[in-house]
């Protein structure tokens, strides 16, 4: 049977968020947005979308790093991406510290699910994001699923379809097309190995990571096949997003 989800305070989940991405991006490497699967679309727009933002990229940014503002909890993440060039600033989704209609691109992966007011977290991007502008956002799926690395990882949910797109309706958003997402391995043992290891050996574990594991991952990570409008989710464990902002 699947873990349920647990309940901890928003400052405490908060604090569970920046200690392990802290411990993850102090001994990454930063890895070049053109390396993942999601920069075929995401060059695709920058012409149109000129004014950028991307929320949590940590050391993974999916966006260009020039001419992108980022924002994230993590001060060794902001370290290393305003010497890369970014600009960067440590900041919370759930208060941008931007003026409304601020931007044309807005990206949001894997965060929505780690912070415990997804719905000010979700009015935050609606408020920043100008009418007619894009989204991307990416979450897991189905609580159903929960498993213990959920938790370890710090998410609060796990979003059912139809919950969600509920959630991007009510602040303006519209799927256009949307994608399988994700590099979370599917053997649960391995899993529940890699999960010893942090918990045991986490400066051990963090190195073996961010040096052989994810190289190798966005190596051999599959090209995002994207289909017009909502995929059918039944079995699908993470979901990418490609949302228009209409006028509200």
């Amino acid at each position: 049977m699947p873990a349920a989800a647990p309940t901890r305070t928003d400052a405490e989940l908060l604090e569970a968020n920046r200690r392990f991405y802290d411990g993850l991006w102090s001994g990454a490497r930063l890895v070049e947005p053109h390396r993942f699967n999601t920069w075929p679309l995401v060059s695709s727009l920058i012409a149109s979308h000129p004014r950028r933002l991307e929320v949590a990229p940590g050391l993974r940014p999916r966006l260009p790093i020039e001419g992108t503002h980022m924002v994230d909890i993590s001060a060794p993440a902001v370290g290393a991406l305003r010497k890369r060039g970014a600009d960067a600033m440590i900041g919370a989704i759930t208060a941008l510290p931007f003026a409304d209609a601020a931007f044309d691109l807005v990206c949001a992966l894997d965060i929505v699910e780690h912070v415990d007011d997804d719905g000010r977290a979700m009015s935050e991007l609606s408020r920043v994001c100008a009418p007619g502008g894009t989204l991307l956002l990416s979450t897991p799926l189905h609580p159903s699923k929960w498993i213990a690395f959920d938790e370890f990882v710090g998410h609060r949910r796990r979003y059912e379809p139809l919950q969600l797109l509920a959630m991007l309706d009510e602040h303006g958003f519209g799927v256009t097309r949307s994608a399988v997402y994700g590099m979370q391995p599917k053997s649960s043992r391995l899993l529940d190995l890699g999960m010893w290891w942090l918990r045991k050996k986490p400066r051990f574990a963090m190195w073996w990571y961010n040096r052989v594991f994810m190289p190798l991952a966005v190596r051999f990570e599959k090209k995002l096949k994207l289909v017009d409008g909502m995929m059918e989710m039944s079995a699908v464990d993470e979901v990418f997003l490609l949302c228009r902002k209409g006028s509200l």
